[in-house]
């Protein structure tokens, strides 16, 4: 076997059908994923670079993570990575791996921020397209595109009569139709570009209160009045306080998507993953000012300065009740750390001690927002009541469960 020649695709066959034999549930998806981590390509490149044979160093490397991954070792674990809202965050065993509930907590924390924090220029960003969609059905449709890209290729090269387009059918991509609109396309693009450029160099006129041009002297008079008003005051940053930060997903995203405008303290007990999601900061540039981690339970080491000062109280706890963890996947319950997921008899147990800090923690208005089992989120909106929160709401996931609580702080408590 070790004088054969493995290219990408061979191995990425052999791996899928050896996966399919013991049970994975998309042995494809997990192959690509190996076959990435192993030789260092994007996904789209495997399919690009079939024919290319794989090292020995690579052989090895491919060798050891298939053998991890069919005794049920999590790919997270296996490749060191996932990918995580706008970031790749470093995963490593000892540390919950993130999952796509947490991308929701996440959007209603920056949802509440610029809605109530936030100034409209700080809040305004990117859409962000998550990782929600099913990969298998990704991967097949890159390898179909892959497909025409190719047979497009091929039918350039024997330079293709009208007559043979025709048989091939007229959307064929590559054909002179689809060549003639990408030129009109192109055509529209340069003059729409042409045209802005033309409004940049003839600025519009300003105009006064009645709608008349102000010319000359009377334009530099208002400029003139517009530099002596005060300057608009600079927008607060937001202060953020996550609880258990695992990887640091969390306050590494809302710290990433609104750079400049958001603060956080993010808090966990266990030194791996402290350890962990400072690599993560620093491998994305964030600075301790910017994402601040601390080993510590709870909210034990928050100086008692700064209660009262956060405007968001976030957090994915422990939450999964004391008898599900024995019907979890063998890969959840024998690989990820059981410190990070069971929450007790009802999965509240850790919700109810950070239920209990969040008037102490948040300033009048603030947010408390907690990922929940989804069996404990009636009771925990109505510990939330209880505990005098307002604006109680329950947010669903991708499977229309329930997920999320999120609730507000109207009267902050002081410590006696």
């Amino acid at each position: 076997m070790a004088n054969e020649i493995w290219t990408i695709k061979r191995c990425l066959e052999w791996t899928k059908e050896y996966l399919a034999e013991r049970g994975e549930e998309h042995p494809r998806l997990s192959a690509e994923w190996l076959l990435c981590a192993a030789t260092g390509l994007a996904r789209i490149d495997l399919y690009m670079r079939m024919d290319e044979a794989l090292n020995a160093a690579q052989l090895e490397t491919m060798h050891a993570a298939v053998v991890r991954r069919a005794k049920g070792e999590p790919l997270q674990y296996i490749t060191g990575s996932t990918q995580f809202r706008m970031i790749d965050v470093a995963c490593a065993p000892g540390v919950l791996i993130p999952r796509p509930e947490t991308e929701m907590l996440v959007e209603e924390v920056l949802n509440y921020l610029d809605a109530e924090v936030l100034s409209p220029e700080a809040a305004a960003r990117q859409c962000v397209e998550l990782p929600w969609n099913d990969e298998v059905e990704q991967a097949r449709k890159a390898e179909a595109a892959l497909a025409d890209e190719r047979a497009t290729a091929e039918r350039r090269a024997a330079n293709l009569t009208a007559a043979d387009e025709a048989a091939l059918g007229s959307d064929v991509l590559g054909s002179r139709a689809y060549a003639e609109e990408l030129a009109d396309r192109e055509a529209e693009r340069a003059a729409s570009q042409a045209a802005e450029a033309e409004a940049m160099e003839t600025p519009e006129p300003e105009l006064d209160e009645y709608g008349i041009a102000i010319d000359g002297a009377d334009q530099e008079t208002a400029s003139a009045q517009d530099a002596a008003a005060p300057a608009p005051a600079e927008p607060r940053t937001a202060r953020v306080l996550e609880v258990g930060c695992g990887t640091g997903c969390i306050s590494l995203s809302l710290a990433w998507e609104r750079r400049g405008h958001v603060a956080c303290t993010a808090t966990d007990i266990e030194p791996r993953a402290i350890d962990l999601a400072t690599k993560n900061r620093d491998a994305l540039g964030l600075t301790s000012g910017e994402v601040a981690f601390s080993l510590t339970n709870l909210v034990s080491s928050i100086p008692h300065d700064e209660w009262g000062t956060f405007d968001v109280l976030v957090s994915n706890p422990p939450y999964i009740p004391t008898d599900v963890m024995r019907s979890l996947p063998h890969e959840v319950k024998d690989f990820e750390p059981d410190l990070a997921l069971e929450g007790g008899a009802d999965g509240l147990d850790i919700f109810r001690r950070l239920l209990n800090a969040a008037p102490y923690m948040l300033r009048a208005g603030g947010l408390f927002a907690c990922e929940l089992y989804e069996g404990a989120l009636d009771a925990a909106a109505e510990l939330c009541r209880q505990a005098g929160l307002s604006d109680v709401r329950i947010v669903r996931d991708l499977t229309d469960r329930p997920r999320i609580v999120r609730a507000i702080v109207t009267e902050p408590k002081q410590r006696q």
